[in-house]
């Protein structure tokens, strides 16, 4: 028999993200624009991808319940990497996906790994998954101690950040904020010409697009249904996928028609494309980055957007400017602790000493775009991490050494995007910071400051 479509891909895109340090997002999207690919093998192939990712560890616990049984007592760590990419994959299937026959899910991975060169493995990939155990996992992780590792466990991410968001919110809001990083997130875009999203619903509708508005703007739409690659609206730049959160952080900058603006850390260009509809024909985006990689796709996305300059330039150095900003966005590389649901590789590949790795980058960007921001300028510091180490720490950290930056208010300037009845307030903490959490307001977790240069 032969190995579906969605198996293989979905196979070798976690063999490179275990083995490469791959992400799985981009490998997804490369090999699902494939026209020949069927509709539902692309969905199926992102479903074992994603959700195999996201319960990694948990999956390993429970083969190695298995695997430590027999005489070498081997655990899935020891395993070579297409085998227990194999296993992890069917016993994915197997506890999560009711629709797949089960008797498919144990076959299509041991030819997995035959397929791999692995075939001397088979006979044990085909008894792990006939075998494996069907109760609840509560009852199979109940007796770990202590109670940060069985959370951990049965959650599915790294002990240190359980302990980490144990100690700041609470067991009943960490399993919340668990759970929603576990859970596919929303599909949502953001529509470039919010006076016709009317006409754009029924346009995305007319092709199988199911739409939804935006749980919090008024600018954006929840997608679900068909492909919204079919849409003319899509390959014309009408509508952009971007969550509700990260369209949020560029509209605190309340940019204005005819400002210059600088877009420090540019990739994948979300933010950029916000800011160049808003400054208008009149004004001018500098959208800086540093890797060539990331570089060529920003030019590629920004091609037909003649308000934008996008220039190669590495931000923890003295930035190349003469002129100050009148806006300036600085969307730091973080850990990403707040899209773990979108990404969910990132939880396996963190550790603890990167948070001050990256605390000492982030403060080196934002003290040298500090210096470019005019008198009486904007300037917003953002994340999509939940750790203090990467954002008000950062912040009040340059805030005491720069007393001509300070806090500024902007929740009636966001209000203003806002949907009726969404609440402004309780998008910002109580010392005035933005701050999104997955399960508090359905986003992705974001933190964002805004700072304004005294005249």
């Amino acid at each position: 028999m032969a190995i579906a479509a969605a198996r293989r891909i979905a196979f070798e895109a976690l063999l490179r993200v275990e083995t490469q340090g791959a992400y799985a997002d981009e490998l997804l999207h490369a090999r699902l624009d494939d026209p020949k690919l069927k509709r539902e093998d692309a969905a199926l192939a992102t479903e074992l991808v994603m959700g195999t990712l996201r319960w990694q560890r948990l999956l390993d616990f429970l083969l190695d319940l298995q695997l430590q049984r027999g005489a070498k007592k081997q655990g899935a760590a020891r395993l070579d990497a297409e085998v227990r990419i194999a296993l992890r994959m069917g016993l994915y299937q197997l506890r999560w996906l009711a629709r797949v026959p089960a008797h498919a899910a144990v076959h299509e991975s041991v030819e997995l790994v035959k397929r791999a060169r692995k075939a001397s493995a088979a006979g044990l990939v085909n008894a792990v998954l006939r075998n494996a155990p069907r109760q609840p996992a509560e009852e199979l992780v109940g007796a770990v101690e202590p109670p940060a590792e069985r959370l951990a466990i049965l959650y599915s991410h790294s002990t240190w950040l359980v302990e980490r968001w144990l100690s700041r919110l609470g067991e009943e809001e960490t399993r919340a904020l668990l759970a929603a990083n576990n859970t596919p997130p929303r599909h949502v875009c953001a529509v470039s010409e919010p006076a016709a999203i009317v006409a754009l619903r029924e346009e995305l509708r007319a092709v199988g697009v199911e739409v939804q508005p935006g749980r919090w703007l008024r600018a954006a739409l929840e997608l679900s249904g068909g492909p919204i690659q079919g849409a003319g609206a899509w390959r014309e730049g009408r509508v952009r996928m971007q969550d509700e959160a990260s369209q949020m952080v560029a509209l605190l900058l309340d940019v204005k028609p005819g400002m210059r603006v600088l877009d420090l850390c540019a990739a994948p260009g979300g933010k950029t494309l916000s800011l160049a509809e808003a400054v208008g024909s009149d004004g001018h985006v500098i959208a800086g980055d540093f890797h060539a990689h990331r570089l060529r796709a920003l030019r590629e996305r920004l091609r037909n957007t003649a308000q934008v300059s996008v220039v190669t330039l590495d931000a923890t150095r003295p930035l190349p400017f003469s002129e100050p900003f009148d806006a300036i966005l600085v969307d730091v590389p973080c850990s990403g602790t707040g899209t773990l649901a979108r990404h969910p590789e990132l939880r396996w590949r963190l550790e603890p000493p990167d948070l001050l790795d990256l605390q000492a980058r982030q403060r080196t960007m934002l003290e040298n775009a500090a210096l470019l921001l005019r008198r009486g300028g904007r300037l917003v510091y953002s994340t999509c991490s939940l750790e203090p180490e990467e954002n008000e720490q950062v912040v009040e950290a340059v805030l005491a050494r720069h007393s001509e930056l300070q806090l500024a208010d902007v929740s009636s300037a966001l209000a203003r995007h806002l949907q009726p009845g969404a609440d402004a307030v309780a998008l910002f903490d109580a010392r005035g910071y933005f701050r999104t959490w997955p399960h508090r307001h359905g986003t992705d977790g974001f933190f964002a400051a805004v700072l304004r240069k005294s005249l």
